[in-house]
């Protein structure tokens, strides 16, 4: 056994130019295979982490995926605002830690404008409880500051000290808050979430904007100008959404009820992970998608082993007939090219498994700054052993093929010549 494997080694080292394409084709396809299974399961993790440490986000009573949009997404609109006095009431419950409001509906240049409170900065978490940092700048202090999230900023060019204005809704080209300016005091470090696509203002400032406003469109003759906004009350008297935290976690599902069931007005908490997977599961059939197109790439590339490997036998007819000759049995005939064959699907595997390694060092920070996807740094799980496995053993049934013909072969067939 040890001398087939010994033969089989040498006759692929003497057609490596040949072989070596095909292990190329193999290991570019097991890689884009892995790399499809890891994205897609990176991407997951990625998207159900968007936001961490919440334990409920409460909103308008709606669907709880249409909810999630909206407040953690900034994707879609809002059936309807809550009250203040409804956020004030489920924010004072003696099972809330903390809770942060938000307020969408103005844009900047086609990015959502998220108004908040300065607690925003320091409760948000994403992936594994990660909190936001600055990566220049401080927090909001006063109304008509802004914070960038760090697409925002290198998108647009903005810098800390820069000078924006608003525009009402989320149309590029809808009416702008064009007499009040906004002075951008902090740019957010990438995070490869949401935020790095928002631009951060006060409750109040959303409130000032909008005091010569009705129905959507400026009060014709009535503006407010900046400096005299601070002589109107500033608090907010609606919100988007709020997420919540709790004190005990044992108490998500107590304080959900009673936030449903809230009396005055319809109130909707889902928990972020749970609609979050819900969501995804939309998703489902475009990742399978992906999957089965990758696992398609991985059989072109074995079928080409495969006819690489049945071509060569008409060439080989006599080095087998003269193997035959020196004592091979058919047996000895099939093993060899059975082992040619899986030692060349072996080394494209372990050479696509290196260039996933080497692609996930390199890509892994665009990934995260332009897709929002974080590579995590790990042994391979259990289902990447299993398409590594099933490559493998893909590859060793086309290897029978010509294993199988190479049996059939006689002494005679290659010793005799043929017109």
């Amino acid at each position: 056994m040890k001398a087939v494997l010994i033969l089989a080694v040498k006759s692929a080292w003497a057609r490596r130019l040949t072989l070596g394409v095909t292990l190329c084709a193999i290991a570019l396809a097991s890689a884009l295979l892995l790399a499809v299974e890891r994205v897609r399961h990176d991407a997951r993790q990625s998207f159900t982490q968007a936001v961490a440490g919440v334990d409920l986000v409460v909103g308008a009573r709606s669907g709880s995926v249409q909810l999630m949009l909206h407040a953690v997404f900034h994707s879609g609109s809002a059936t309807h605002n809550i009250r203040w006095e409804s956020f004030a009431a489920i924010a004072t419950h003696p099972a809330v830690d903390w809770a942060v409001p938000l307020s969408l509906g103005d844009s900047h240049r086609g990015f959502p404008v998220l108004g908040t409170t300065a607690d925003y900065f320091e409760r948000f978490r994403y992936a594994d409880q990660r909190p936001l940092a600055f990566a220049g700048g401080q927090p909001f202090t006063t109304v008509f500051e802004t914070v960038l999230g760090s697409a925002v900023a290198a998108e647009l060019g903005y810098r800390v000290g820069d000078r924006i204005t608003l525009t009402h809704g989320m149309e590029t080209l809808g009416p702008e808050h064009a007499d009040k300016f906004f002075a951008v005091v902090g740019v957010l470090a990438p995070t490869g979430t949401p935020v790095d696509r928002t631009v951060h203002v006060s409750l109040e400032a959303i409130t000032a904007l909008h005091l010569d406003w009705v129905g959507g469109a400026p009060l014709p003759g009535l503006t407010i100008p900046a400096e005299h906004v601070r002589k109107f009350d500033l608090h907010a008297k609606e919100i988007t959404a709020a997420l919540i935290g709790l004190k005990n976690r044992t108490e998500v599902f107590r304080l959900q009820r009673h936030i449903n069931s809230y009396r005055g007005e319809p109130l909707m908490a889902v928990m972020p992970g749970v609609a979050l997977d819900e969501l995804w599961q939309t998703l489902g059939m475009i990742e399978q998608t992906l999957l089965a197109m990758s696992a398609l790439v991985v059989v072109v590339g074995l079928a080409g082993l495969l006819a690489t490997l049945l071509a060569s036998l008409n060439e080989r007819r006599r080095e087998l007939a003269i193997l035959r000759a020196l004592g091979a049995s058919p047996r000895d005939l099939f093993l060899m090219l059975t082992a040619e064959g899986l030692l060349v699907t072996t080394l494209g595997v372990v050479l696509g498994c290196g260039l996933l390694a080497g692609g996930s060092f390199f890509f892994a920070p665009l990934l995260q700054a332009h897709f929002g996807i974080i590579l995590q740094w790990r042994m391979f799980a259990a289902s990447e052993w299993a398409l590594l496995a099933a490559i493998l053993a893909t590859g060793l049934l086309a290897s029978l093929v010509p294993g199988w013909r190479a049996w059939r072969m006689s002494l005679a067939d290659g010793l005799t010549p043929r017109n």
